[in-house]
């Protein structure tokens, strides 16, 4: 094959893409969001929900795969948060799913470009359960998923996930839908007439009150310095592991527990001597 034929039969290929959907409204989810310092646009997804679409460049431009970048980035919005992050993924061979929700062991699925499921069943049963979906008919429309229709491919199967998460409040704005590039993705976003930047810009004297503090929790108990110390625990790892792979996403999941973890620490009342 020449090169210029080479290069067509890449263009006429679909492009990566995913999506974020965090299970807060809007202003719970943009402090955290910024913290991946990543171009991203926020907007509702339902009531309760949010979805994130973030710019591509990491598996644009540094050749990461957008499964690795989009499981990292998952698991740093939901570790430190009171509600889990479920991250949509796609590109030439393959899509799938990453479902984060605390400190617990990300749970996903993915199907091969032609449909065919290339997951553990099991997985499915964890992701109801963590959303709390019907045990029933959601298991039931989630279980089909798994089974083989030549009528399907990666993508449709995406839609039919979605399709249950309707019944969990989960509405994205029109024209977000899964198979769309990055670019595709984001000019839909920007015509949501409530979509904003999640990294949002420099405010000067005067203007409107910063977002919430990223650690509600801090003065909230007893429990929340042992939180924090776990997050540094698990973040010093984690980030060092993200380092030795160079994987981008997972190096910023374990950043932004450290800086959870530190900040946390640090609005911890210190009790006066006596």
């Amino acid at each position: 094959m020449s090169t210029e034929q080479s290069r067509s039969a890449r263009e006429a290929q679909p492009a990566p893409g995913a999506l974020l959907l965090c299970r807060a409204e809007p202003d719970s989810v943009a402090p955290v969001a910024r913290l991946l310092r990543e171009d991203m646009l926020l907007a509702p997804a339902g009531e309760g929900w949010s979805v994130l679409v973030p710019e591509g460049r990491p598996w644009q431009e540094g050749g990461e795969p957008v499964d690795r970048v989009l499981s990292g980035w998952a698991l740093a919005l939901a570790v430190g948060a009171p509600w889990p992050a479920l991250a949509l993924w796609w590109d030439t061979e393959r899509a799938g799913y990453s479902l984060a929700s605390g400190f617990r062991r990300p749970v996903g699925y993915e199907w091969l470009a032609n449909g065919t499921p290339a997951g553990v069943d099991e997985a499915m049963h964890t992701f109801a359960a963590r959303l709390g979906l019907d045990p029933v008919l959601d298991e039931q429309s989630l279980d089909e998923l798994t089974r083989p229709d030549p009528a399907s491919d990666a993508r449709a199967r995406l839609r039919g996930l979605l399709a249950v998460l309707q019944r969990a409040g989960v509405h994205l704005p029109d024209g977000l839908a899964p198979g769309d590039s990055a670019d595709r993705l984001r000019a839909a976003a920007r015509a949501h007439p409530h979509v904003r930047p999640a990294e949002g810009t420099a405010r000067s004297e005067g203007d409107a009150a910063p977002p919430a503090p990223l650690v509600p929790w801090a003065a909230a108990g007893p429990w929340a310095r042992a939180l924090s110390l776990a997050q540094i625990a698990v973040g010093l790892p984690l980030t060092a592991w993200g380092l030795h792979r160079r994987s981008g996403g997972w190096t910023t999941a374990g950043a932004l527990l450290l800086a959870h973890g530190t900040l946390g620490l640090a609005c911890w009342p210190v009790s006066p001597l006596d």
